[in-house]
């Protein structure tokens, strides 16, 4: 139970994004410069959590491969996820990002031999459709074509990062060390960008700091934390389905802070992916009714009749 309380609490900390995010980009502050806020913001705060803890920061050198790709990997996932904000609402990039738990079962099918099942067939197909409904906006138009694509690109990379936080040699290392060392390693992405900082902007007043504070603190510690928590408790598939809690977060804020369009098409695309991914986790435990079979019958004898 504290696996799945966990890995709701991720999924909604995740889906808080747009809330501190889109103060900053209206602000005129770029995204390279948002994310590194979040991503130094997040390291210093982690790191001193593990100072008062007592943690040890040593790592065994296995682990230092998978924490460099994983750490790339969830960065790549932010910056992909935020580029996509400038080309459509972030309620509806939130829930397009949502496809990651169909993508988790896939790569665990493909790459790990988990068996296939018919609900996670139905889940892509009905995944599908939704994105389909999700992907023109309020006036009916077609979405930007590259704004969809990023999403898609952050789904993947987000995906890998969960199933590589179980499959890895990082399975047995703890939630807050490979927070630290993920962020503290995806932080180089926006070092680099910025040209050794050089083109970093600052935030010009102190709400707009409080926003990078929140970002580093809800969606990044607090949903990293959280989500690697859920996944040594009870697997990347189960944690990864729990995320319907981001989208429904992220579009809750949207429409309430920011007065992005609510419409039945996009109500209707959000309640067939929320059903895809809930189909794998609860498919394989739904059963039929047993059939009482003539032949077995026959064989009974007179009396139990």
């Amino acid at each position: 139970m504290r696996g799945y309380l966990l890995g709701a609490i991720a999924a909604a900390s995740y889906g808080l994004n747009p809330l501190f995010a889109l103060p900053l980009y209206e602000a005129g502050v770029g995204v390279d410069s948002v994310l590194f806020y979040r991503y130094l913001l997040a390291v210093v705060m982690m790191g001193a959590l593990m100072l008062v803890r007592r943690q040890s920061f040593a790592l065994a050198r296995r682990d230092i491969l998978p924490l460099v790709v994983l750490g790339l990997l969830f960065s790549f996932s932010s910056l992909l996820l935020f580029q996509s904000y400038k080309y459509m609402d972030a309620g509806i990039a939130s829930t397009i990002l949502f496809l990651y738990p169909v993508v988790v079962a896939v790569i665990m099918t493909v790459g790990f031999h988990e068996k296939a099942s018919l609900a996670t067939v139905l889940s892509i197909l009905l995944s599908s459709v939704g994105i389909l409904l999700l992907c023109r906006s309020a006036d009916g138009t077609t979405l930007n074509p590259v704004g969809i694509a990023l999403v898609l690109l952050s789904s993947l990379c987000y995906a890998v990062y969960i199933v590589g936080v179980n499959r890895s040699s990082l399975r047995t290392m703890s939630a807050e060390k490979l927070t630290f060392y993920s962020l503290l390693i995806g932080t180089s992405i926006y070092v680099v960008r910025l040209h050794g900082c050089v083109d970093l902007q600052l935030l010009p007043s102190f709400p707009m700091w409080e926003c990078a504070v929140g970002l580093a603190l809800f969606p990044t510690i607090v949903s990293l934390v959280a989500l690697a928590s859920a996944i040594h408790r009870i697997g990347s598939t189960p944690a990864a389905i729990l995320g319907a809690l981001e989208p429904v977060t992220a579009l809750i804020i949207g429409v309430a802070v920011f007065s992005e369009a609510l419409t039945v098409r996009i109500i209707g695309g959000v309640v067939l992916i929320l059903v895809a991914v809930t189909l794998i986790i609860v498919g394989d435990s739904l059963r039929l009714p047993r059939i009482v079979r003539i032949p077995h019958l026959l064989r009974l004898p007179h009396r139990n009749w």
